[in-house]
């Protein structure tokens, strides 16, 4: 069974993406849906964070459940450039969504998948790229990627670029991928592009990228 990898920064389209791979019938796991169920009512990463982070979690008709709010600024509210405590969370919650992973892995395998996705936003920044056999990076440029993100409930200027800072950027990205999915046209130009990678693994020269000449990045960027 081939794993491929599929990344990319925030905004950059990674859902649209992931849902297609769906609709063609791969199996996809969802790294932040596993990290969502963690954290949820009786999550098995609850009662960790609470202890490792107290007054992060909120009581719920079905059980405890962490405060994402709370724990967001737990672990990010004071100072955004203090690693400590976000290294303590990854800690906890790792380990869990690997679990998680290697089961989802197994189902997939026992069915008879030839291929499968592993949907993880910080796969480079976790080394997850060493765990599948190609990696799929989505992209766009960095404006779209921008006003995409700013749209979202809550979003600030400050808060993206907390989160940027915390991601292996585009440009590096996109020259550690096999396969690179641009966003930057049109939803439907992207799911092209997957149902091309998934007919037949279809690549550019050295089994490399699938380019996208319409939505070019700068040189050197």
């Amino acid at each position: 069974m081939k794993v491929w990898g599929l990344t990319g920064g925030i905004g950059m389209g990674k859902s649209t993406a992931a849902n297609t791979f769906r609709r063609l019938g791969v199996p996809v796991f969802d790294a932040d849906a596993a990290v969502h169920r963690l954290q949820g009512p009786n999550g098995a990463a609850v009662r960790p964070i609470a202890a490792a982070f107290p007054g992060t979690t909120c009581m719920t008709p079905r059980g405890p459940k962490v405060d994402r709010e709370a724990l967001r600024r737990a672990v990010l509210g004071n100072d955004p450039a203090d690693n400590a405590a976000l290294r303590r969370l990854e800690a906890i919650v790792h380990p869990l969504v690997r679990a998680a992973e290697r089961r989802f892995l197994a189902a997939a395998r026992r069915r008879g998948a030839r291929l499968t996705v592993l949907d993880i936003p910080l796969l480079f920044e976790t080394g997850g790229e060493r765990r599948v056999d190609e990696v799929v990076v989505v992209t766009a440029p960095a404006a779209i990627q921008r006003a995409r993100v700013l749209r979202r409930p809550g979003m600030t200027e400050d808060r993206l670029r907390a989160i940027l800072a915390r991601q292996v950027p585009d440009a590096l990205k996109r020259r550690r991928a096999d396969h690179l999915i641009h966003t930057g046209l049109s939803r439907h130009h992207a799911q092209r592009a997957v149902r091309r990678l998934v007919r037949g693994g279809a690549s550019g020269p050295g089994g490399k990228a699938l380019p996208s000449p319409q939505t070019p990045h700068p040189p050197g960027t």
